[in-house]
């Protein structure tokens, strides 16, 4: 996908006046007559391409998800596209062919490669023309679940995306009867760039779960008129919403599994007391999933591809870019694959059965979860009602603290030689550019707790995994400490829908430095009020716990509201890279960061 700065080199302005086009015609449900006569997209399971040599093809194709029609870009006119399979050591070809009427490109997701083959338009390579061929040639250096997406545009969030699998080069250490790829995604009922002007025009326009006079009562019952009156006045003073989980909900998105909505119910099958992997992708463009398959324990197993040390457990939160792989032992005849929205507007629901046809019941949504205090102000948690005012007023930090003493420069604390620090930083440094437009929250005592679920999952009587509870199997890659902290700061202003890192769009920003071959601590600190799935290319984040104890290899980690992490990064990839918010809209709005290693 692209960003604003880079949008005439790539070609995108052609695609903006087609979907202003359609935009001008009602709605992408009022297909023009061209459109009408596509070829409608293969939906479920996706074909399945083994290599060393592929052939992809992009082109436009029509859908239908549960009566929400849409042109939609496809890869050899699958949704998702083929699922791909390696084996690592080996050299493979890709190329593809892009019959769009607008630039486009495929990065392959925490795959390590060259930067050239990155598939980041403006960054690693020009795009992919229309009518152009591009060939991908890379190594395969790794094994595990992996997935593939466009870079440019909201080709992402309409279609052009499909799993990837590398197969260990000695062979399968999971034991399993049977593999199914579940890829996770949604679709827009609207044009992609229509629900963002909408966005900018009301930040929480499609929140269905704001705070209402039925809940008001409720909580005064509960409470006090007192307290449930003061916390309103709170977040109104704050002018923030406390149900604000995701800019997107069922009212626009369409949830989908392998492809299809729930009325299709994609259905895996099993002989009972079959081991199942199921490699669980999270494809979406801006939705987070909790996902449960009620009756069975889920032993997951890898995480971003990585091999982790087996932790059982009922129920995981999935952010868009992340893979988690889970082994399941069915024994009944059938098991709803449940994976609610994190905002509890909808569902992507699927069905592990015996035979095709059958179905089990069907969870209701889990009640909504307001935003605690602890959300809003990190470390600063005195409960969620009544007496919070003076408090989170700190917390907003509107000219009450002393910034001659912060935004010294939030980049790059050197460390001296045999001084490295076994753990990161605790102290909070807020760059200048953070006392702008671009950011209206700052946290200033963050919270680190890595084993906490997130909103919605909190106390909800299952178990459900944690970033504490992931580790990869070998540890780090580099026994190494840090030679050197840089501590970026996620941050936006709701009111304005803008996105940033430090307060700056990408367009102002500068790109970060890595010297080739040194080992650094990064901390990402959250002064926002909704969860960021962080993507670096080329390289691996190794997550560590507050202590400084590695945990585990990831290429996305989710960075929770008011939560400070840390990982180490082994900078040993030559070239230009690009680090960013998975949530699509955020990313293109400005949360992206080049990097370059040199």
């Amino acid at each position: 996908m692209l960003i604003p700065s880079l949008l005439p080199a790539a070609g995108l302005l052609p695609r903006r006046r087609f979907l202003q086009a359609m935009t001008a015609l009602g709605s992408t449900a009022a297909l023009p007559a061209w459109a009408q006569a596509l070829p409608a997209a293969r939906t479920g399971t996706p074909p399945e391409l083994r290599g060393p040599h592929f052939e992809l093809t992009m082109d436009y194709t029509s859908v239908d998800f549960d009566g929400r029609r849409g042109i939609a870009t496809t890869l050899n006119g699958s949704l998702p596209g083929p699922t791909l399979r390696m084996r690592e050591g080996e050299t493979v070809t890709i190329r593809v062919t892009n019959r769009l009427r607008e630039t486009a490109s495929i990065h392959w997701h925490g795959v390590i490669l060259p930067f050239q083959m990155d598939g980041v338009p403006g960054i690693s390579f020009a795009g992919i023309a229309p009518g152009e061929t591009f060939t991908y040639r890379f190594t395969l250096e790794q094994s595990g679940t992996y997935w593939y997406h466009s870079h440019s545009g909201m080709q992402e969030l309409t279609g052009i995306y499909g799993a990837l699998i590398v197969e260990p080069r000695g062979g399968e250490t999971i034991r399993a009867a049977r593999d199914q790829v579940v890829l996770l995604s949604d679709w827009t009922g609207d044009d992609p760039m229509r629900a963002l002007a909408k966005l900018k025009a009301e930040a929480h326009v499609y929140n269905q779960n704001n705070p209402t006079l039925v809940k008001l009562l409720r909580d005064a019952r509960q409470h006090g008129m007192k307290a449930a009156l003061a916390e309103r006045d709170m977040w109104n003073a704050m002018r923030m919403s406390p149900t604000d989980l995701a800019d997107l909900s069922s009212r626009v998105l369409s949830y989908l599994i392998n492809g299809q909505a729930s009325g299709a119910n994609w259905t895996a099958l099993f002989k009972p007391g079959e081991r199942v992997r199921l490699r669980c992708i999270n494809g979406a463009g801006n939705t987070f999933y909790d996902l449960r398959i009620p009756g069975l324990k889920l032993t997951v197993v890898q995480q971003d591809g990585q091999n982790v040390e087996p932790v059982t457990v009922d129920e995981f939160r999935i952010g868009p870019g992340q893979t988690c792989d889970v082994v399941v032992q069915p024994r009944e005849d059938a098991y709803t694959l449940f994976a609610q929205s994190m905002d509890r507007t909808g569902a992507a629901i699927g069905t592990l059965a015996v035979r095709e046809g059958l179905k089990a019941p069907v969870p209701v949504l889990d009640a909504v979860q307001w935003l605690s205090m602890a959300d809003m102000m990190g470390g600063m948690d005195h409960g969620a009602h009544g007496g919070e005012g003076d408090a989170s007023a700190a917390m907003m930090n509107h000219g009450s603290m002393d910034h001659s003493s912060m935004g010294h420069g939030a980049m790059n604390h050197g460390l001296a030689d045999g001084n490295r620090p076994a753990r990161a930083s605790a102290q909070v440094r807020h760059a200048r550019t953070e006392w702008g437009p671009g950011s209206d929250m700052r946290v200033d005592m963050p919270r680190a707790n890595l084993d906490d679920p997130g909103v919605g999952l909190r106390n909800n009587g299952r178990r459900v995994l944690t970033l504490a509870d992931l580790h990869t199997i070998g540890g780090p890659m580099d026994p190494r400490g840090a030679e050197r902290e840089i501590e970026l700061h996620l941050t936006g202003n709701m009111e304005r829908y803008t996105w940033s890192i430090d307060g700056q769009r990408f367009a102002d920003s500068k790109p970060v430095h890595f010297k080739y071959g040194e080992r650094l601590r990064v901390i990402l600190h959250n002064d926002t009020m909704m969860t960021h799935p962080m993507h670096l290319h080329g390289m691996w984040q190794e997550l560590e716990s507050p202590e400084g104890k590695f945990l585990a290899r990831l290429h996305t980690i989710p960075v929770q509201p008011a939560q400070r992490l840390s990982f180490l990064v082994t900078a040993d990839a030559l070239g230009r890279w690009v680090w960013h918010c998975h949530l699509m809209f955020h990313m293109d709005l400005g949360m992206f960061r080049e990097v370059v290693v040199s």
